[in-house]
């Protein structure tokens, strides 16, 4: 496979691209004998930014890999498109979602074109192989991500915030309506951080992509998200727009922690503003 040319016509993929069902109900996740996650229900609204957050430990990661058909429920089920995801099969499962895991770590002089080409292997089969579709789907996604120019640079030279894209654009390419992020700031600076996070708005606006992520940073979380879902100890105990849902009582509740809640000023998103044990009295820094 070489590197694309800049003058091929972007493509979304040949995968099936109406609107996704993901849901979840009576969940029990656990490791050995430890339950992460209990009775848990989830409705994923479709064509929107799902953001899930909670405290260390609460089960946002392993909600997000029973989402991606990586951890088996104990009890329960999660549906995707009507049909229980761990009886559909893997192919027909990854032609209509993509998960980007935490960390992700590409073999040694990797490119970032082969690297992204990989996410067009649901669509190969025996009797079909790499194809000009998917040429064109490697090339828009490479384009989506302003990844193009660093087609033939080695993923492993790259810079964390480039890394990153490349592993995104290995997603979009291939081809699905839903997208599973896990922590995708992970380890990169504010500046790459807002790369990122703007590069998802951009495919959740310009192709409907329905985009669950899971987030640490609280303010991050309402800014980018149209959706949020409030986890403590392995359950949801709040869900709906981050204005309607992100306030000081529901950040005490969940993170143990006091703060105030102001409107961002740039987008008008809930702010959160923590106090902490050296900044909490009325008029600022405690005496």
């Amino acid at each position: 496979m070489t590197a694309p040319s800049s003058t091929q016509v972007p493509a979304r993929g040949s995968g099936d691209r109406s609107e996704p069902d993901l849901r979840a109900s009576g969940l029990r996740l656990a490791y050995d004998d430890r339950v992460v996650v209990e009775d848990l229900d989830l409705v994923v609204p479709p064509g929107r930014i799902s953001v899930i957050i909670g405290a260390n430990a609460c089960g946002k990661s392993t909600l997000l890999r029973a989402l991606a058909r990586l951890l088996a429920p104990r009890a329960g089920a999660v549906h995707l498109d009507g049909r229980e995801i761990h009886s559909t099969p893997t192919r027909q499962v990854a032609l209509r979602l993509g998960i980007l895991p935490q960390s992700p770590a590409a073999p040694e002089g990797l490119t970032v074109v082969d690297l992204v080409g990989q996410g067009r292997a649901p669509h190969q089969t025996w009797w079909r192989q790499w194809s000009s579709a998917d040429e064109e789907a490697v090339t828009a996604a490479l384009r989506a991500t302003g990844m193009l120019d660093l087609a033939a640079r080695p993923v492993d030279e790259l810079s964390g915030g480039q890394r990153q894209r490349a592993w995104i654009a290995m997603a979009v390419a291939q081809g699905t309506p839903i997208l599973l992020l896990d922590e995708p700031t992970t380890y990169l600076d504010l500046a790459h951080q807002v790369e990122v996070l703007d590069l998802v708005v951009d495919l959740n606006r310009r192709e409907r992509r329905t985009v669950v992520m899971v987030l640490h940073d609280l303010n991050q979380a309402c800014r980018y998200a149209d959706h949020v879902v409030v986890m403590k100890a392995g359950s949801i105990v709040a869900e709906g727009p981050p204005t309607e849902v992100v306030d000081a009582d529901l950040v005490e509740h969940v993170f143990g922690l006091r703060c105030q809640v102001t409107p961002d000023p740039v987008s008008g998103t809930p702010l959160v503003i923590p106090m902490g044990r050296h900044h909490g009295g009325p008029g600022g820094r405690d005496a």
